[in-house]
């Protein structure tokens, strides 16, 4: 009552924070934690936005699987950019690729990352609130504070490696070269952004992260049966009985 709620300042994306700040609170009413109350708001994200980051996924794993053709494309009408364009759409229609359809979902995902940042930093329930090793999920771990000259965060450094194996992960249609820097250099950057957020966003983006290797892993797994099983078709050819039996 009073307009108490304006005192987080949750801006832009006041209208959806004032949805996931009663979902949090849910999730503590069940287990009185807001540590646990976090991994379950991010699970509930991750299976709502599971759908979309499958198909961003599997977008980008067939983009990198017609990168020699298009270079090929590339090397080939180097001197007609016009019929370069041309054949390029039309490969991507014949193996059923569109290059917007891996950029999509995240841009969909965007406004509901902000919101959840937006409130893991500004929510009030999260003042003070202890979890395993950490006393405040509203500040930093600042863990051997009054002994080092840096206080140690665990959560930023967990992430970060997160991030990298993550990296390592992802299907990349680019210059490996490329991937290899990102798999350094955003880690880096984000451990350096993160180590003074509240541990309350390191936290979340921690799981979510081991939640989307977690995805990349089940899909690399299945791709792999798949591929194997093609194999055994092709390489075993089946004996008269069986055929026999597949016709019927």
């Amino acid at each position: 009552g009073n307009r108490k709620d304006e005192i987080m300042e949750f801006g832009t994306f006041t209208w959806f924070c004032k949805l996931l700040v009663p979902t949090l609170n849910f999730f503590h009413r069940l287990i009185p934690d807001y540590g646990v109350a976090i991994i379950l708001l991010t699970f509930l994200v991750r299976i709502i936005f599971w759908p979309l980051t499958h198909h961003s996924t599997k977008s980008m794993k067939k983009m990198q699987e017609i990168q020699p053709k298009l270079k090929e494309l590339q090397a080939k009408f180097k001197g007609n950019p016009q019929k370069l364009q041309q054949e390029t759409w039309a490969m991507y229609r014949e193996n059923k690729v569109n290059p917007m359809s891996s950029c999509l979902p995240m841009l969909i995902q965007i406004p509901v990352f902000i919101a959840l940042f937006t409130v893991l930093r500004s929510a009030v329930e999260l003042r003070y609130a202890p979890f395993l090793w950490i006393t405040d999920l509203s500040e930093p771990e600042n863990l051997f504070a009054e002994v080092l000259p840096i206080p140690i965060n665990i959560l930023p450094i967990l992430m970060s490696g997160t991030m990298a194996l993550q990296s390592y992960l992802t299907p990349s249609a680019g210059d490996p070269q490329q991937q290899k820097m990102m798999m350094v250099m955003m880690p880096i950057m984000m451990l350096f952004m993160f180590y003074s957020f509240p541990s309350a966003l390191s936290l979340y983006w921690t799981v979510s992260q081991v939640l989307s290797i977690v995805q990349m892993w089940m899909m690399r797994r299945k791709s792999a049966h798949n591929a194997a099983v093609a194999a055994v078709t092709v390489e075993a050819p089946l004996t008269r009985p069986q055929r026999r039996h597949a016709a019927r």
